[in-house]
């Protein structure tokens, strides 16, 4: 039996059971790697077309800095994954609140929209945690799949 056949032949249940971890870290991965661009923008400039302002880190933009570049460089090795994502969804939560909520009551409307995904997909992780490919498995001596 070929491995293809393997896979059709496979119970749904089986597919989910080996598919839904995997996916799990790709999706911390995937949110780690594009939350940290929102911090280096604060910091460098960088992605974008403006230079850097300067930054102080005693104000709401400096700790929205450090905490989406170095949280995101957390949570896409899957360090510490869980309180760092629990953390990470407060600060999405209160930058909805504080920045986007004001300024109307729809998200589509007041562009809040990706701050919502983001507090949730946290929020999702704080619970689920880094999945098999995270620095987290490897330290507590998971078997990687």
């Amino acid at each position: 039996m070929t491995a293809a056949t393997r896979l059709t032949a496979a119970p749904a249940d089986t597919v989910a059971t080996i598919w839904a971890p995997r996916v799990l870290s790709i999706l911390r991965i995937v949110i780690g790697f594009l939350y940290i661009w929102h911090g280096t923008q604060k910091f460098f400039g960088f992605p974008g077309t403006t230079p850097a302002q300067p930054l102080d880190f005693m104000t709401l933009r400096g700790i929205s800095a450090v905490l989406e570049t170095f949280g995101g460089a957390l949570i896409l090795v899957g360090l510490f994954t869980r309180p760092v994502a629990f953390i990470l969804s407060g600060h999405m939560a209160f930058a909805y609140f504080i920045a986007h909520a004001p300024q109307n009551f729809w998200p589509i409307l007041n562009r809040g929209e990706l701050a919502i995904m983001f507090c949730f997909v946290y929020l999702y992780l704080a619970a689920a945690g880094g999945g098999p490919w995270s620095l987290d498995a490897i330290f507590r001596g998971r078997p990687r799949p």
